[in-house]
């Protein structure tokens, strides 16, 4: 008798004819009904916010305003069919709509009703302020570039060397932000430790705002140092990224989402999801 296969976990409920062709414009890249989907979901995203930008600007809201607030209603509606459609087609909704791209596609149609829910009482002007949510939508295109799943898995593998490499540049402008204070002092700008700070990390990273500047030819030594420093420390992150980059790319992975979970990155051959073990 065979053992059970644990990365099998539960069985995947048979998807109607319907649900199954939903799911397979929806959430595949590769065929094309799935590219033609996109692509149109693409063009619909940037124009929506294009609509949200031209409507923040007050000359162009005074001319064009009921149109915009049409157009604006009509990009909710769309995204709202699209949101109920890909719960729909999904055999576990929940994962989906608890899931990064889920929370986006919420924050894309969520505002615009709000606005509808609390309109114009004073007490409630703030709640003006969750339109510009809206413009989160823009995220939304980031699920359909093609290699996007890559990019966010390379990233995910590399946040752990950032966040030491981040560490030890914060550890050393507060290093050197100290010792400018203590060369330079306040007449020159350098009125505490934090404010100095600020000068070693513009300093550092090449920013060079020129508000705060060193005087004493010991601290203008030092500020040399840091520049040419700083061109150094900028090739550390490049380095990560890139080996990481030609990892993850080496290692190719399949554009079918997983019907249960709409979970991606398997491998070409995968039988199976290998996030939470539903037949593909």
């Amino acid at each position: 008798m065979n053992a059970p296969n644990r990365f099998r976990g539960p069985a995947a409920k048979p998807a109607g004819p319907l649900r199954a062709r939903l799911h397979e414009i929806i959430y595949e890249a590769d065929t094309p009904g799935g590219r033609l989907f996109d692509v149109v979901l693409i063009l619909a995203i940037v124009t929506s916010v294009v609509v949200v930008m031209l409507e923040s600007v007050v000359s162009i809201r005074a001319t064009h305003g009921p149109l915009l607030r049409r157009s604006e209603w009509a990009f909710t509606i769309l995204f709202s069919v699209e949101y109920l459609l890909r719960l729909y087609c999904i055999g576990r909704p929940v994962r989906y709509a608890t899931s990064f791209f889920g929370a986006v596609d919420l924050l894309a149609i969520l505002p615009t009703y709000l606005d509808v829910l609390f309109p114009g009482a004073r007490y409630l002007l703030v709640i003006r302020m969750l339109r510009v949510l809206r413009v989160f939508r823009v995220l939304k295109l980031v699920q359909y570039v093609g290699e996007a799943g890559l990019l966010m898995r390379m990233l995910a593998d590399s946040v752990r060397k950032i966040t030491v490499f981040l560490f030890a540049v914060v550890v050393l402008a507060t290093v050197l932000g100290s010792v400018m204070y203590l060369i330079e002092g306040e007449s020159s700008g350098f009125t505490s430790i934090p404010r100095s700070m600020y000068w070693a990390i513009v300093t550092l990273t090449t920013v060079g705002y020129g508000d705060i500047a060193p005087r004493n030819p010991v601290g203008q030594a030092l500020a040399a140092f840091i520049m040419i420093l700083g061109y150094s420390i900028i090739v550390v992150p490049i380095g990560i990224v890139t080996a990481d980059l030609t990892r993850t790319f080496g290692s190719r992975v399949s554009t079918q989402a997983c019907p249960e979970c709409s979970r991606e990155g398997h491998a070409p051959d995968a039988k199976f999801c290998k996030y939470c073990g539903s037949a593909m």
